[in-house]
C-alpha cells in the first residue's frame, strides 16, 4: 500500500482532490450543535468524525453518497457483534479475513462504495446462514 493511499485511509488526505484534511468544529457542519472534532476536506466538503477525545480520524474523508451508504453498511454488520453472534473484536477479524485486508485497515469508515456493498452482503449471507443453523444471536 502505498504512502498515500494509508494517509488517505487514515483521514489525512482527501480521496477526491488529494488535499491534505483539516481538523474543523462539526458545528461547520451541524449548524446549531457541536459533537466535536471532524477531519474535513473543506473544498470537496468531505469529512469523517474522529475518535472521541482525540484528533485522530475514524478513517477516511467521505461526501454525502458514501457516508450514507457506510450508515447502511453499519447497520447489518454491527448486527453480527451488537446481537451476540461474535464479539465487536471477532467480527472485525472475521471481516478482515473475508474482505483478504489487513486488520488495522478494516473499519467500514475507510471503505469505498464497492468495499461496503462487499460487507452488507457477506453480513447478511453470515447471519441468514447462522439463523438457518438456529444460531439466534441475542446477548
Amino acid at each position: 500500500m502505498s504512502y498515500e493511499t494509508e494517509q488517505i485511509l487514515k483521514g489525512y488526505i482527501c480521496p477526491y482532490c488529494k488535499n491534505k484534511t483539516r481538523m474543523v468544529d462539526s458545528i461547520r457542519i451541524y449548524k446549531k450543535k457541536s459533537y466535536g472534532l471532524v477531519s474535513m476536506c473543506i473544498p470537496c466538503n468531505a469529512y469523517v468524525g474522529v475518535h472521541k477525545d482525540t484528533n485522530i480520524p475514524l478513517g477516511r474523508v467521505a461526501k454525502k453518497d458514501l457516508r450514507e451508504i457506510r450508515k447502511c453498511t453499519h447497520s447489518y454488520f454491527d448486527i453480527i457483534w451488537k446481537h451476540g453472534y461474535m464479539d465487536r473484536s471477532d467480527a472485525y477479524k472475521w471481516l478482515s479475513k473475508e474482505l483478504n485486508t489487513p486488520f488495522e485497515f478494516t473499519h467500514i469508515a475507510m471503505f469505498s462504495k464497492v468495499t461496503c456493498e462487499k460487507v452488507t452482503n457477506i453480513s447478511i449471507k453470515l447471519i441468514n446462514h447462522l439463523n438457518n443453523l438456529g444460531i439466534y444471536g441475542d446477548k
